[in-house]
């Protein structure tokens, strides 16, 4: 008898006949691989706009970037500030770049101390400005913390407001102190303290004010920055030569400039100190 096979299996032989296609007679009956199909309409699709996002920033992100530019220093403030002690600061301690610095309210270095430092701006006044008169008066401490700094109204009419040298304009006298009101605070601080300026002589003469000689360190006298041909030196000179740091670039800045004569003094404090135990005062 020949073998039939199972319905099962007839049914699989079937099935792969119907996927394959009937080549019965030698037509395919698969007609649908004989028609030609229509193209049919593509769905519109809807366009959906995503808004863009540049970046993306958390609270403490935004907050601790402004405070990393907010807080950037110079290097004679950050370094006043970062060294203790009365060791004298050397000039590979002073960083070449502006750094971040974080200062305190209730730090004891905001304190006055032994130790301050002065610088006053004049403006011009009488006859095309011949006439010097005080306008702004800064002090700052051992650690370069400013402990006074206030604009001052000249007791004469301003003719030249000198402000290429002064960075004094008109505006900035509006809320400015008297002459009086700029004593009394200023002899506040300095009495009884060492105070460091260049030129000293100028400041106390335009706030008619007085200081004992031996509680004062002056750098435009001081005998190791008169060296080497230097009679007169100015701060700027002083500030590039010893401390390879450029001031005065513009305008004259009080705050600056006080910086810079109390970094020169601390440098050399000891020198400064020993000079001034042996009567010679600068």
């Amino acid at each position: 008898m020949p073998y039939r096979g199972s319905s099962n299996n007839r049914g699989n032989f079937n099935s792969k006949r119907r996927r394959n296609g009937d080549f019965r007679n030698g037509k395919n009956n698969n007609s649908n691989q004989n028609r030609v199909s229509k193209p049919q309409p593509q769905p519109q699709r809807k366009e959906i706009v995503l808004p863009i996002i540049t970046s993306v920033f958390l609270p403490n992100q935004i907050q601790q970037t402004s405070r990393s530019e907010s807080n950037l220093v110079s290097p004679m403030e950050y370094i006043l500030w970062v060294k203790k002690g009365h060791a004298n600061i050397l000039r590979q301690d002073i960083p070449l770049y502006n750094k971040p610095l974080d200062k305190l309210s209730n730090d004891r270095r905001t304190e006055a101390g032994k130790y301050i430092a002065m610088d006053c701006e004049f403006v011009g006044t009488g006859p095309n400005g011949s006439v010097s008169e005080l306008a702004r008066v800064t002090i700052v401490n051992y650690y370069g913390h400013v402990l006074l700094d206030e604009y001052v109204l000249p007791q004469d009419r301003i003719t030249d407001y000198r402000t290429w040298v002064s960075g004094i304009r008109p505006g900035d006298l509006d809320d400015a102190i008297t002459l009086s009101e700029a004593q009394d605070k200023t002899l506040d601080i300095i009495k009884g303290r060492i105070l460091i300026g260049h030129a000293l002589e100028n400041d106390l003469d335009k706030l008619f004010i007085k200081h004992p000689n031996n509680m004062i360190r002056d750098t435009s006298n001081f005998h190791i920055f008169k060296q080497g041909g230097r009679s007169n030196p100015s701060l700027k000179k002083l500030s590039s030569e010893f401390m390879g740091i450029d001031i005065q670039t513009h305008e004259h800045d009080p705050i600056e400039d006080s910086r810079a004569t109390m970094l020169l003094f601390r440098m050399y404090k000891f020198e400064f100190e020993g000079h001034a135990r042996r009567g010679k005062y600068s």
